[in-house]
């Protein structure tokens, strides 16, 4: 309840406006992209918190250190290993395999601007637990953030990113200027 009246003080004193569908019917992994800013993290906190969306999120294990760790984890941080990624992967499948329920909040561009691809454990993570994607967007040129459609993954790696490229064709994040292409290295193979 007190997330859900902060967030909507939030959108009520932002110059940025909540331009979203619903919240999906059921746990998804939710992309929040383009990630170019720590800003970004707070915006979909507000988006989540405003729709009533349960869900965790993956932030790297130095964010989870000292005084902060407690707060992180409060808010639903799961600590990423960043030598070992795909360790996470088996992780939180695993936690939802064994039956937690949360939507998982990722931002496969990883580090704000220093990528060239999207990591791919958000689409590891969905196929493997049978979660649709939500395609959450923060775009500084309209001054907009929510959440657009949630898609089911065909395993077709190469269609299912044309489907997330067109999506995010327009949105700049909130520093255009670092936005990463939705591309993820293994679309040339044949399964992630």
């Amino acid at each position: 309840m007190l997330r859900r009246l902060l967030a909507r003080a939030f959108w009520a004193c932002s110059r940025w406006q909540l331009a979203t569908r619903p919240a999906p019917d059921r746990p998804t992994v939710l992309i929040g992209a383009p990630h170019t800013s720590n800003w970004d993290f707070a915006l979909m906190l507000a988006i989540a918190w405003h729709l009533g969306i349960d869900f965790r999120w993956l932030g790297k294990k130095s964010l989870f250190t000292g005084w902060r760790g407690p707060i992180m984890r409060g808010l639903g941080g799961i600590p990423v290993d960043r030598d070992d990624p795909s360790r996470v992967v088996g992780e939180v499948v695993g936690r939802i395999r064994g039956g937690e329920v949360f939507g998982l909040v990722v931002t496969p561009d990883g580090t704000r601007g220093a990528n060239t691809t999207w990591k791919s454990g958000f689409y590891r993570i969905a196929r493997e637990t049978d979660m649709p994607v939500t395609l959450g967007y923060v775009d500084r040129t309209t001054m907009t953030a929510g959440l657009g459609p949630t898609i089911e993954l065909t395993g077709d790696v190469a269609a299912d990113m044309d489907r997330i490229r067109a999506f995010y064709a327009d949105k700049a994040g909130f520093r255009p200027g670092s936005r990463t292409e939705p591309r993820l290295r293994e679309e040339t193979a044949e399964v992630v």
